[in-house]
């Protein structure tokens, strides 16, 4: 398969040892503007409404929410390209909404039917899409870290010229599989995107209390692997980390690390009630730095968009997510014989 001509990315200001630095914030056109208002708005509203179902009963076992990180996977995908992968962890609903996964099959997957991505047997942590080159929510901590590299390693061993992007968070950073990874990509030189998802709690503990390298950018530094630190509150930021990032990955130079500083409005799942941090904390992230909202104040101050405007989107995006939600309480449960299928002897 021929691939497309290499070149090396634009480096912003020296860090002094990569020659990388986070860039400026992008600079979006209006329907860029509109598309990531949008994008972010589906994932907001989705879980949402995952929360409701969840807590009437629809949904079982574990849910974990992504509100208040939609610009991460949001930003994240503007910059690839057709055969790009995407993996993550357990959190992972927006992800899937993101690479344009269907939310009726997304939603039908958590209420356990067999209109779900993984026809119900996979659940909220579980899902993947061949299709549509997402690998995955994984259950155990740091696994998709592995799974990820190995993606890499099949675009390098293809020369495909795509990149696998895989998510993580500040808690499974500090796992040990996630160092062999880091070891493997940057000697052999995979197209490997680390994306730490740094929502400053983890499972419930706060990043300075629980790790001694608070700065996440710095993981790779042993491994030779560069981090820059980004804005993951603004989908801009991440946009023009994205571009940076998938760039310098296609030049051949190998592996790269983004720290997005986020932050989950809810527990870190729907059983924890989150009495680690002040309410007066997350308000404060919500009426300052929330995502959506920076979008929405944009498109009107710049005119781009009335209120009436983006209020017609939201009622066409909370429609969508009514019609997965409807689908996905009448939708008929597996066969049993789905108990057989999928399964390597």
């Amino acid at each position: 398969m021929a691939t497309a001509a290499r070149k090396a990315p634009a480096k912003s200001k020296s860090d002094g040892k990569s020659g990388l630095s986070a860039p400026k914030p992008a600079e979006f056109t209006r329907d860029e503007e509109l598309a990531a208002y949008r994008h972010m708005l589906l994932i907001r509203r989705f879980e949402e409404k995952a929360g409701q179902l969840y807590g009437m009963g629809f949904i079982g076992g574990f849910c974990h929410l992504y509100i208040g990180q939609e610009a991460v996977v949001t930003g994240m995908k503007m910059a690839l390209i057709d055969g790009d992968q995407m993996i993550t962890a357990y959190r992972d609903h927006g992800h899937m909404l993101a690479m344009e996964l269907s939310p009726r099959g997304v939603m039908a997957e958590l209420t356990g039917r067999r209109g779900g991505l993984s026809r119900g047997k996979g659940g909220s942590m579980h899902m993947f899409s061949k299709e549509k080159h997402f690998y995955g929510g994984h259950g155990i901590v740091g696994a998709q870290v592995s799974l990820g590299t190995g993606l890499a390693f099949a675009n390098r061993y293809r020369d495909n010229n795509n990149v696998s992007l895989t998510y993580f968070g500040d808690g499974a950073a500090n796992q040990g599989q996630v160092y062999e990874s880091f070891n493997m990509a940057s000697l052999w030189k995979l197209p490997v995107i680390y994306i730490i998802e740094n929502n400053r709690y983890a499972m419930g503990t706060s990043v300075s209390r629980s790790s001694a390298e608070t700065d996440f950018s710095h993981r790779g530094a042993s491994f030779k692997i560069p981090g820059i630190q980004v804005d993951g509150m603004d989908v801009r930021a991440v946009k023009a980390a994205a571009d940076l990032a998938t760039e310098w990955c296609r030049a051949g130079n190998g592996p790269l690390i983004l720290e997005m500083q986020t932050y989950r409005y809810r527990g870190h799942s729907m059983s924890d009630p989150a009495k680690y941090r002040s309410k007066e904390e997350v308000q404060k992230m919500r009426s300052e730095h929330d995502p959506i909202e920076q979008v929405k104040a944009r498109l009107i101050e710049k005119k781009w968009a009335t209120e009436d405007e983006l209020k017609t989107i939201d009622k066409e995006v909370r429609d969508i997510v009514a019609d997965a939600a409807e689908f996905a309480q009448n939708d008929a449960e597996p066969d049993p014989s789905e108990l057989w299928t999928d399964i390597v002897l």
